[in-house]
């Protein structure tokens, strides 16, 4: 990966396009960004893989994170609250925990902050008729 200096921030390209990054929002995402969206976009993409292999059916999955920094320690991150909301019809709530369980294990991104960020996982079922 090539990284480029440019006015307000970072340039970098990759086959799907370009992405910039800044402190600013005004002219990129910024780092913290990049990295609660690493952890939720490999979190919810291993969970969805998972729940297909075991053609476990649902409508649809909502992620919301909650980032909480240190603003003393260069507003580092400390803990990523991720909350799964899974939609869907008779959801068996104790196998999607063991599933999200089991993604948590198995997402690069997540197991790659271990140690250093507190990531923490909370799942909500919501039934449709």
């Amino acid at each position: 990966m090539d990284f480029y200096l440019k006015e307000n921030g970072v340039r970098t390209s990759f086959d799907y396009g370009q992405l910039n990054i800044s402190g600013d929002e005004a002219f990129g995402f910024r780092p913290y960004q990049l990295m609660v969206a690493s952890i939720a976009g490999c979190s919810i993409g291993v969970f969805r893989k998972i729940l297909d292999k075991q053609r476990i059916e649902f409508e649809d999955i909502k992620v919301t994170a909650d980032v909480t920094r240190n603003s003393e320690m260069a507003n580092r991150i400390e803990k990523i609250h991720l909350h799964y909301a899974v939609k869907g019809y008779r959801l068996n709530q104790d196998k999607l925990l063991k599933n999200l369980d089991i993604s948590r294990n198995n997402c690069s991104m997540v197991q790659s902050v271990q140690n250093s960020i507190e990531v923490e996982e909370t799942l909500e079922c919501i039934e449709l008729s």
